[in-house]
């Protein structure tokens, strides 16, 4: 028998099904063992090869000299008294940590997960970058969020929202993969068209995602309507500009013929005013499009605000300009919940000796 340390072992979860049969045929086994594990792991969410009663012992035994399944840790978990909005601290197999959000709606449960440790694109008024980047999240450490909730509240989650901590698009290939994998008709089965995925502009990336199809919500941190003042607050407008970014949009609404959302962080001083108003209409005239507007979250490293009447009165100033917006519903306001503030503050207190 050969004895793999779980770091030179096959991370099973980030599998594909004719990957997973392919492995299987290397070590000496059928096709539809594969479909079998594959439907132990997505469907029945099983994270023991021991428990996956029906499969021999010798393959059991088999699976686990080769493979490993890389299971999060739940650091904190914190639960909303106001809306059960309930937020996790996950610890990754090496000691990184993540956030994932569960929110309540009328129509279900969605969640919003990461998809790097850190981020980054430094945007000024974000959480996730204050403390750097760290590296990308495989396939199924992103999946494992989703799994790992639904096992500790007992759910089935409806909605999937890629706004976490990190920029998927930068994490291009992982991501693409996580979503074939959440969405595959033998496991997960979950609709794309429940998937909404948020990007602060990574241009190539949205042409390339355009060409996949997947008929996912597509987001777009656009946050500032001039260009200069967006390289302000966004540095990566500095590298794909607000007019290339459009284009791209246009390109993406057009090949996939769904509806993009613009995401809009109101900030008091910086791009509230009614010109920022007018000029957010004007570049997204005649565009498939709908606003959402975020009053910024409070960062203790950060001096930036926005009152709740702030972001009520800008979408009154795109309303009557004939924009559709909304006010975006504030989830998990007495926990932090925002993206980037918990993870940052157990990293502080770990560095002063305040967490195991």
């Amino acid at each position: 028998m050969i004895f793999l340390e779980d770091s030179q072992k096959i991370d099973i979860l980030s599998l594909d099904l004719p990957q997973l049969e392919l492995k299987m045929a290397e070590i000496g086994e059928k096709k539809f063992r594969a479909k079998q594990i594959f439907q132990w792991l997505h469907v029945k969410k099983v994270f023991s090869f021991d428990e996956m009663t029906d499969i021999s012992v010798q393959l059991r035994g088999r699976l686990k000299e080769f493979f490993c399944i890389k299971s999060l840790f739940v650091a904190k978990r914190l639960e909303s008294c106001i809306d059960n909005t309930v937020k996790y601290l996950y610890r990754l197999p090496d000691g990184n940590y993540v956030e994932t959000v569960l929110m309540e709606y009328h129509y279900g449960r969605s969640i919003c997960v990461s998809t790097q440790v850190g981020c980054k694109m430094g945007c000024s008024f974000c959480a996730s970058a204050i403390a750097g980047f760290v590296r990308n999240l495989t396939p199924s450490e992103i999946l494992m969020q989703i799994y790992m909730t639904e096992k500790d509240m007992g759910i089935k989650i409806s909605g999937v929202v890629l706004m976490g901590i990190g920029e998927p698009l930068d994490n291009y290939e992982n991501v693409v993969k996580f979503l074939r994998l959440l969405s595959d008709k033998n496991g997960n089965n979950l609709s794309l068209r429940h998937v909404s995925l948020s990007t602060c502009g990574i241009v190539p990336k949205i042409y390339q995602l355009a060409e996949e199809k997947f008929g996912l919500t597509l987001s777009v941190s656009l946050h500032c309507a001039d260009s200069v003042e967006r390289s302000k607050i966004m540095p990566v407008n500095r590298v794909y500009s607000l007019d290339e970014l459009m284009k791209a949009c246009r390109f993406y609404i057009e090949k996939t013929g769904r509806r993009i959302t613009f995401e809009y962080a109101v900030i008091d001083g910086v791009n509230v005013s009614e010109e920022n108003a007018g000029k957010l209409v004007s570049l997204l005239r005649g565009m498939n499009c709908h606003v959402n507007i975020i009053p910024v979250n409070k960062v203790k490293e950060r001096n930036y605000s926005s009152k709740k009447s702030s972001a009520e009165t800008f979408a009154q100033y795109l309303s009557k300009r004939g924009l559709n917006a909304t006010v975006r519903r504030t989830l998990g306001s007495d926990i932090n919940a925002a993206c980037g503030q918990l993870r940052r503050d157990t990293l502080k207190l770990e560095k002063t000796g305040g967490v195991n």
